[in-house]
C-alpha cells in the first residue's frame, strides 16, 4: 500500500482513490458490496458529487457505520450561497455523516473567492467554521480557472482531468499544486474510456508525485485491477511504456474527452459519445457501438443546427460540429465494412 499525505490537509490517503460517478448505474446492493470491497482492499478516499444522481445515497449506505475509516469528498454545482447551503445539507443527510472532508466547487466557470457577489466562498468558510466541511476545494476542466485557483492560495486541492495523455499544461498544474501545498485529484485517469489497460494507467499514476487518481469503478473486475496495484505495486515496465507511447501517438491532437459539459444538445445529439465514436470503435469492442440503438443516435447528427452551443461550452476549445461530421462519416463506413 502507498499512503500519502494529501497536500497540506494532514489527511493520509491511499494513492489510489475511488471515483463514485459510475456507481449510479448499478443497484444499491451492488454498489455497497463494491465500496466495501474497495475499503477492505485498502482504498480509503472516495469522491462523489451532488450531481451524480443517487451516488451519494449509495456511499452513505455503505459507510454510515464506518465513517472513521474513509476520507470523503463530494461536490456542489451551486451558483449562489443559498444553493450552496441547500446542496451541503442534502449531501450531509444523504451521505449519513455530519462532516465532509473535502468539499469541492464542481467545475465552476469562474474561481470563487471571498467577497464575491455569488457568496460561494464565504458560505464555504462559514460551513468550515461550523465543522460541516474540513477543506475547501475545487474541480475544473478549464485550464485558466484551474490556474487561478492554484494562484489564489484559497484551495486545499484541485481536481482536473489527468492521464498519461496529459500535455505540458496539465503537468504544469500538477507542479503548481505541489509547489503551493495543494493536493491534486486526477479525474478521467482512463481518458474517459479511451485507455483500456488499467494496470498501465495505474503504473504511470504511481510515478506522479502528489497525484491521487480517482478510478471510476462500476464493475468488480475493474476494481480488482486497482486493488492488485495496491497489494503488489505496479511497475512501469518497458512493455507498459511502449503501450503509453503507442496510445499517445494514436490519440494526439484534437479529440473529444467525453466530459459532457457541452450537453444537453438543442438538437438532441448525444455529443459526448457521438463526437468520439471513431475512437471508441477502435479502442473498445466495436459491435457494442454498431447496434440499432447507436445507429439511431448517430443519425441524430443529421439534425445538427451548427448553433455553436457545444463550441461555447467545450472546455477544450474543440470545433465539435466538425468532429461530429467526421465521426458520422466514419461510423457508416465502419458499419458497412462490418456487414460484408
Amino acid at each position: 500500500m502507498q499512503k500519502i499525505e494529501f497536500g497540506s490537509t494532514g489527511l493520509v490517503i491511499e494513492k489510489n482513490g475511488f471515483g463514485c460517478l459510475p456507481i449510479q448505474r448499478i443497484s444499491e446492493t451492488e454498489a455497497v458490496k463494491l465500496l466495501h470491497k474497495a475499503c477492505d482492499g485498502g482504498i480509503n478516499f472516495f469522491d462523489t458529487a451532488r450531481a451524480y444522481s443517487d451516488s451519494e445515497q449509495k456511499v452513505g449506505a455503505a459507510f454510515s457505520g464506518m465513517r472513521d475509516r474513509i476520507v470523503l469528498a463530494t461536490k456542489t454545482g451551486a451558483q449562489t450561497a443559498e444553493g450552496f447551503w441547500r446542496d451541503l445539507e442534502t449531501s450531509l443527510r444523504t451521505l449519513k455523516t455530519d462532516y465532509i472532508d473535502i468539499y469541492q466547487f464542481h467545475n465552476p466557470a469562474f474561481c470563487p473567492k471571498p467577497g464575491g457577489e455569488d457568496g460561494l466562498y464565504d458560505a464555504a468558510l462559514e460551513a468550515k467554521k461550523q465543522g460541516k466541511i474540513r477543506h475547501i476545494s475545487i474541480t475544473n476542466h478549464r485550464l485558466a480557472v484551474a490556474q487561478e485557483a492554484i494562484d489564489s492560495g484559497l484551495y486545499a486541492s484541485l481536481q482536473f482531468p489527468f492521464s498519461y495523455l496529459a500535455g505540458e499544461q496539465e503537468l504544469a498544474l500538477v507542479e503548481g499544486c505541489r509547489a503551493h501545498g495543494m493536493g491534486f485529484i486526477a479525474m478521467k485517469g482512463m481518458a474517459g474510456g479511451l485507455l483500456r489497460d488499467g494496470l498501465t494507467a495505474a503504473a504511470w499514476m504511481a510515478a506522479q508525485e502528489n497525484v491521487v487518481p480517482i478510478w471510476g469503478v462500476q464493475r468488480e473486475s475493474e476494481l480488482d485491477q486497482f486493488l492488485q496495484c495496491i497489494r503488489e505495486g505496479a511497475e512501469l515496465t518497458d512493455e507498459r511504456r511502449a503501450t503509453i507511447e503507442r496510445d499517445r501517438r494514436e490519440l494526439c491532437g484534437e479529440f473529444c474527452r467525453g466530459c459532457g459539459y457541452c450537453m444537453p444538445c438543442p438538437a438532441g445529439i448525444e455529443i459526448n459519445q457521438c463526437a468520439r465514436m471513431s475512437l471508441m470503435l477502435r479502442r473498445a469492442p466495436a459491435q457494442a457501438w454498431l447496434t440499432e440503438e447507436w445507429q439511431a443516435k448517430m443519425h441524430q447528427i443529421e439534425q445538427c443546427r451548427h448553433c455553436g452551443h457545444c463550441i461555447a461550452k467545450c472546455p477544450y476549445g474543440l470545433n465539435t460540429p466538425e468532429l461530429l461530421q467526421a465521426n458520422y462519416k466514419d461510423y457508416w463506413e465502419v458499419l458497412a465494412q462490418s456487414r460484408k
